[in-house]
C-alpha cells in the first residue's frame, strides 16, 4: 500500500509530476496500469488550485521583502512567456497547451501549463481539458518509455 501512496504523492510534486512518478512506481513494484491511473489522478488534482490561486499568490508576494524579487520574476516571466506562446500559437492555443503539457521534457507539465493558462486568463474548462489531454499523452509516452526501459534492464540480467 505504501508504494501506491508514494507513487500518487510523487505525481503531485512540481517538476517530477507523472514523468517521474510512473517510472518510480513501476520500479518499486506497482503494476504499470495502477501506476498510470494513480499518477494521472495525482497529476490533475492540483490543477484547479494552480489555475485559481497560483497567480494570486505570486501577485500577493511580489511586494514582500524576502520573496518579492522571485515572485515578481515568476510573474514577469510567466506573462512574457504566455504572450509569446499566444502570438506563436494564435488560434491553436488549445493544442499548444496540450502538447506543452504532453511532451515530457524539462520545464513542461501540468503545473507550468496550468500556470501559463492562468496567466493568459484562458477559459478554465478549455484549459483543464487541454491539460488533462496533455497528461494522458505524457502518461502514454512515459509508460511506454518506462516499460521499454524496465524490459531492457531485465533482459541484461
Amino acid at each position: 500500500m505504501k508504494k501506491y501512496i508514494i507513487t500518487f504523492l510523487i505525481s503531485m510534486v512540481p517538476i517530477l509530476e507523472l514523468r517521474g512518478a510512473i517510472p518510480i512506481g513501476v520500479t518499486m513494484g506497482v503494476k504499470w496500469q495502477y501506476a498510470v491511473l494513480l499518477c494521472m489522478i495525482g497529476n490533475m488534482l492540483p490543477v484547479p488550485f494552480i489555475y485559481f490561486f497560483a497567480r494570486k499568490v505570486l501577485e500577493w508576494g511580489a511586494d514582500k521583502p524576502v520573496i518579492g524579487k522571485f515572485f515578481t520574476w515568476c510573474l514577469t516571466k510567466g506573462k512574457r512567456g504566455g504572450e509569446q506562446l499566444k502570438e506563436k500559437a494564435g488560434k491553436g492555443l488549445f493544442w499548444a497547451l496540450l502538447f506543452f503539457v504532453g511532451i515530457p521534457i524539462p520545464g513542461t507539465g501540468a503545473w507550468v501549463g496550468t500556470l501559463a493558462a492562468s496567466m493568459l486568463e484562458l477559459d478554465f474548462k478549455k484549459s483543464v481539458l487541454a491539460v488533462a489531454l496533455g497528461v494522458i499523452l505524457a502518461a502514454a509516452i512515459m509508460t511506454t518509455a518506462t516499460l521499454l526501459g524496465v524490459q531492457a534492464f531485465i533482459a541484461v540480467k
